[in-house]
């Protein structure tokens, strides 16, 4: 669960480095500060998650908002050059709970529109870039207060009445998480435009942090609003502009942030709203001239099939691209035999079944020990009893359907073959009824082999599969969970026992980007555990810290001598 902090009061102006850059606009931020005199850093703090008790006003708030949606269809079109442009392939987004529920209408952009889309980009991207940091950052500041107030409850329920959120997921992403990214990736792009080098008389040695020479692709998931708007927002911050493909299972939602950076503040041409098909998409834009970046989270195979269109188009590009990916993971619960077993099923029930296991660091395979799994096993049991699943907009429900038809169909495969396979076997859950929406029921499975594939590739569902080893073997698993999965997102060690958690750490330093102790394997908070991994899990250019922005800057050092360079000549030549 995300930390609550509270107020601290907005500043007046800033200062790096010695010199006064603008004042921003006087006034306070709810529930956030911003300070920055001489040489202290940007002060902001990680959104407070709301309740949402019974007669509160956020709760009334939303309520309204999702009735207002109920049985409505959103007209979303291509933004294009500023201006909103259909195509005649147009399709719909449907609620996952309740697929009769058209959401949204929305069209694909063809390959023209998209080269289009490119050519307004690039013409303006040079005027953007000049354009000041802070002034930029500001328009992000004013997008996270939007969405802090006035937008929430719309952005919170489009996210549960299209992607199938309960309201605390809807409101740890939607809501907090990518507020949370607006404001800090606001501040890391305020701070370092102070991170300057060292000058030595009679020279002055500064630093301009310039956006990429091109346009930046930023393809997003379904199953995080946030990641829509971080991945087409973080580039556009540092001066890039961006074509953004949303998901055509996330468009409502999506297409509400744009709109709240537009609100802000954000010119129309620096990011190009353009859902497409991938193929279609992943073609047009590889094989521009101007094509600098890739910001992408989805598949492995989608990943690898753009990376590898990339090297073919090398030669074509003004510069070699920046590519950054996440594309998912087979996350692991390590279970010592000095665990809590409380914490053990409590973190495991959550990690494993929020939102239907469709988060990228949700836990998919627990080891747990022939001492304690007799208790854990029970007590899974008992919990799993009492998790209902149904309509999000039930706050009794813990997890909704899956995101569409496609997604459904896979797990179903999945649980099929946990039925037939004789190395596994059902212990709970498991049930799929598509009728009214795309419902899979959260299933336990406990494996005697733990290579099985169910172990090993990536399911994307609320499936866990258990591998029960003997006690005094934890070494020996600890070296089989890091070489199981081509992944290496997140993972967890659950561990009284100092000794173990250390040799854990070591055994499995590369085994996961996100690493808790004693901690469910998802709940990652921006600026507190930056995400992303290795491996086949992406690039781990970890968003939510100051290390990401960097990756959307082409940065140039200027040396200016303040007094005649004198005989060309060397001493040692006299």
């Amino acid at each position: 669960m995300r930390c609550s902090r509270s107020g601290i009061p907005f500043c007046k102006r800033f200062k790096t480095a010695g010199v006064m850059l603008q004042t921003l606009s006087q006034r306070t931020l709810p529930r956030v500060g911003l300070r920055w005199q001489h040489h202290a850093p940007v002060q902001v703090a990680n959104e407070p998650i709301l309740a949402f008790k019974p007669g509160s006003p956020e709760r009334t708030a939303l309520q309204k908002a999702i009735n207002d949606l109920k049985g409505k269809t959103e007209s979303i079109p291509c933004i294009v050059g500023g201006e909103e442009v259909w195509t005649a392939d147009v399709r719909f987004q449907v609620s996952p709970f309740n697929h009769s529920h058209e959401v949204a209408k929305y069209c694909y952009a063809d390959k023209d529109l998209l080269n289009k889309a490119i050519n307004a980009a690039v013409a303006a991207r040079k005027e953007w870039d000049l354009r000041p940091i802070q002034d930029r950052a500001e328009i992000f500041f004013k997008a996270a207060d939007i969405l802090s107030g006035p937008r929430r409850a719309e952005v919170l329920a489009k996210t549960m009445i299209g992607q199938a959120k309960t309201v605390i997921q809807a409101e740890i992403d939607a809501a907090a998480e990518l507020i949370d990214f607006f404001r800090f990736n606001a501040k890391y792009a305020v701070e370092l435009e102070g991170e300057q080098p060292i000058s030595v008389s009679p020279s002055t040695n500064s630093m301009v942090y310039r956006g990429l020479e091109g346009f930046v692709a930023a393809v997003s998931p379904f199953n995080f609003t946030a990641i829509g708007g971080n991945l087409a927002g973080s580039p556009a911050l540092m001066g890039n502009v961006v074509l953004w493909k949303p998901s055509d299972t996330a468009l409502l939602s999506s297409y509400a942030v744009y709109k709240i950076l537009l609100e802000a503040g954000l010119p129309p041409n620096i990011i190009q709203f353009v859902p497409a098909d991938g193929p279609v998409f992943g073609d047009t834009v590889t094989t521009s001239e101007h094509f600098c970046g890739l910001n992408f989270t989805g598949s492995v195979p989608t990943f690898k099939r753009l990376w590898r269109q990339v090297s073919e188009n090398l030669d074509h590009y003004r510069t070699f691209p920046r590519l950054a990916g996440e594309c998912g993971g087979k996350n692991f619960h390590f279970v010592h035999a000095s665990a809590d077993v409380p914490s053990v099923v409590s973190g495991t029930l959550r990690s494993a079944f929020e939102y239907g296991g469709q988060k990228c660091s949700a836990c998919s395979r627990l080891y747990a020990p022939d001492s304690l799994w007799p208790r854990i096993k029970a007590e899974l049991l008992e919990e799993h009893q009492k998790i209902k699943v149904g309509d999000p907009t039930d706050f009794k429900t813990f997890f909704s359907a899956v995101i569409d038809n496609k997604s459904f169909e896979r797990i179903k495969k999945w649980l099929q073959h946990a039925e037939t396979s004789p190395n596994l076997n059902i212990l709970a859950g498991g049930g799929c009824d598509d009728k009214v929406g795309y419902f899979v029921q959260p299933c336990i499975i406990e494996t005697k082999d733990p290579k099985d594939p169910i172990m090993q590739e990536e399911i994307f569902g609320p499936v866990l599969t258990v591998y029960v080893y003997p006690e005094k073997q934890y070494k020996d698993i600890l070296h089989l969970i890091d070489n199981t999965s081509p992944y290496g997102l997140t993972g967890a060690v659950f561990a009284q026992d100092k000794a173990v958690i250390d040799e854990a750490m070591k055994l499995l330093r590369n085994a996961a980007g996100n690493f808790y102790i004693n901690d469910k394997s998802t709940g990652s908070v921006v600026a507190q555990q930056p995400f992303g991994g290795s491996r086949a899990s992406g690039t781990n250019d970890k968003p939510g810290s100051r290390h990401y922005i960097l990756r959307w800057t082409s940065p140039q050092a200027i040396k200016e001598t303040h007094a005649p360079l004198g005989d060309w000549k060397y001493t040692y030549m006299q």
